[in-house]
């Protein structure tokens, strides 16, 4: 498959293990819609992080079980067909994304956009996003290498472009020391 026609895709979990020995997966969700994404029939792609070996299964069941989801595949009956696939990603194609709401951002739009103050100067990049709590929390890699914590709060995030990869935000007291 030549790469440049490959259809992009989004991350929605990542394979953390076996769950019993009738072939079922554990996998951690990476997306806002995991009822969505591991509904029965729906299909997802697994992906090698090492090789990059595409597989394309259908879900015939699922269940959250504490922070993770245990999915069963169509045609895997058996601990041993899916031992491989441990720490393997899973994804979909992206025209499969499901809508966000209005100020509410997937990963991957948010990830290495610039973080501009007031008067425009950059700050630094997105490196990470943490999800303590009532709001998520974005982690900004400065050029000197320093970490700022800058929470997705609308006293402090003024402004998101998904299109130019920028927000710009309102630096109160206390933000960047």
């Amino acid at each position: 498959m030549n790469p440049n026609t490959q259809p992009e895709f989004l991350s929605v979990g990542k394979i953390a293990n076996t769950h019993g020995i009738r072939g079922e997966l554990r996998i951690f969700p990476f997306t806002d819609f995991p009822e969505i994404r591991f509904a029965q029939g729906k299909q997802l792609l697994l992906i090698s992080p090492e090789d990059g070996a595409m597989l394309k299964v259908k879900i015939v069941g699922s269940r959250e079980q504490k922070n993770v989801y245990v999915v069963k595949l169509d045609g895997y009956d058996n601990i041993n067909q899916v031992e491989k696939y441990k720490g393997w990603d899973v994804k979909v194609p992206k025209d499969e994304a499901v809508e966000a709401e209005e100020n509410a951002y997937y990963f991957h739009e948010i990830m290495g956009c610039k973080v501009l103050n007031e008067t425009g100067e950059e700050l630094g990049l997105i490196t990470d996003i943490l999800t303590p709590g009532a709001n998520d929390v974005w982690v900004v890699k400065t050029k000197g290498g320093k970490e700022l914590l800058i929470p997705f709060i609308e006293d402090i995030v003024k402004d998101v472009n998904i299109a130019e990869k920028t927000i710009r935000i309102e630096v109160m007291e206390g933000l960047l020391d």
